[in-house]
Parts: structure tokens; C-alpha cells; sequence
């Protein structure tokens, strides 16, 4: 029998003030309760087990951060690079995606991209410092921040069971666009994070009707 995850605790005020802003959220909120505990750390490690996770499903990509982290310990940047394309091929990285976690790897190791420089930026300019390597996208760089910083406003509008769930939250008959997505966040400001982690937790939830279809 799988044990039940710990709840977010630090999500509780965050929460509240949406519940209290938002009539649906409420609703959910009183049918799910808080999410789980997640993060990620903040170094090589964590932003390379976004990427890997990127496009795959959760448990494909637990497995094959296992394998990579069992071969490359501990994992930095020069761990990385010192295996060979075929070795992290055989522990189930694509090829793009070895390509990408090098490109990741050498930002690091040559200074173009400093991580911990991050903590002192606003978003906007984190995101930007991210995108900039090859490989790692808009959606990659705010999972970044909302997981591995802890960013408190982070919106990954882009993300599709973040939009499938406010189209399960509003009653919507379509999955909304991008833009409408961003837009229903507005007033969920500067709890966007919050706002964020609880639609993911609310998508997957068993019970909850699926009206994606």
C-alpha cells in the first residue's frame, strides 16, 4: 500500500487568501485539500531532473534520474560530462536530451550561466538567464523557479494539466489557451505559485470529474 505524501504545509496561508479571493478555488479547495510536499534543489542536479523530466511521464522520468544519479555521483556538471553520449543514452536520455543536458553542464562549468546568481534576480531576468541555454524553454525555467527558488508568483500558463484543471475549475467546455490562462491568473496575484501547485494537485486528484475531453 503506497503511503499517503505529506501535505505542503507551507501552502496553507498562500491557500486561504486564494480560497477567500476566489469562489472555485474554494470549492476545490474544501474538496482536495492542500498538495503534497514538492521541490527541487537549486543546483546542476535539480535543473537537469526538470529537464530530463521534460515530455516524459512522472514515473519514466524518476527512473531515469535514478540510473543517471547511480552513475554520476554526485551529479554536477563535470560528473556529467564525463560520461560518455552512449553511457547516458543506455540510462534512457534521448539524444536531444543529452545534448541539452551538456549544453546545461558546460553553461555551468564555463560560467555562462551562474545558478547561484539567480537567488538576487527578479523573475522575469531568472527566466531570461535560463532560456538562454540551449534546451531549457520557458515552461523549464518557471518550473525552476516555483520548485528549485521557491519563487512565490510564478504562473506556468503554458503548462497543459495546469490548463486542463482550470478548465475543470471554471467548467470551461475547452481546455483554455495560453493567453486566457494568463489571464485567469491576474487575480490570483502574488499568489500565483500557490495558485499553481494547487491546480496540478487538483488535476490529479482521484474523484475529481474529467472534463477534458
Amino acid at each position: 500500500m503506497n503511503a499517503v505524501p505529506p501535505r505542503d504545509l507551507s501552502l496553507r496561508k498562500p491557500l486561504a487568501w486564494l480560497a477567500e479571493t476566489d469562489a472555485d478555488i474554494a470549492r476545490a479547495y474544501e474538496q482536495v485539500g492542500l498538495p503534497p510536499k514538492r521541490s527541487h534543489d537549486p543546483s546542476f542536479a535539480g535543473l537537469l531532473r526538470i529537464l530530463v523530466a521534460q515530455q516524459i511521464s512522472v514515473a519514466a522520468a524518476r527512473n531515469i534520474t535514478a540510473r543517471l544519479e547511480a552513475a554520476a555521483s554526485p551529479l554536477t556538471p563535470e560528473t556529467f560530462l564525463a560520461l560518455g553520449d552512449a553511457d547516458v543514452r543506455a540510462i534512457g536520455l534521448s539524444g536531444q536530451k543529452v545534448r541539452y543536458g551538456r549544453a546545461l553542464a558546460n553553461a555551468i562549468a564555463d560560467g555562462a550561466l551562474d545558478l547561484a546568481g539567480l537567488e538576487g534576480t527578479d523573475d522575469e531576468s531568472a527566466i531570461s538567464a535560463l532560456v538562454a541555454i540551449t534546451g531549457i524553454g520557458r515552461w523549464t525555467a518557471e518550473i525552476y523557479l516555483l520548485f528549485a527558488l521557491r519563487r512565490p508568483d510564478v504562473w506556468p500558463a503554458g503548462d497543459l494539466a495546469i490548463r486542463g484543471a482550470l478548465q475543470r475549475l471554471r467548467g470551461h467546455a475547452a481546455r483554455p489557451s495560453i493567453a486566457e490562462a494568463r489571464d485567469d491568473a491576474e487575480g490570483w496575484r502574488p499568489h500565483r505559485s500557490a495558485a499553481a501547485r494547487f491546480l496540478w494537485h487538483y488535476y490529479n486528484h482521484p474523484g475529481v470529474p474529467d472534463t477534458s475531453a
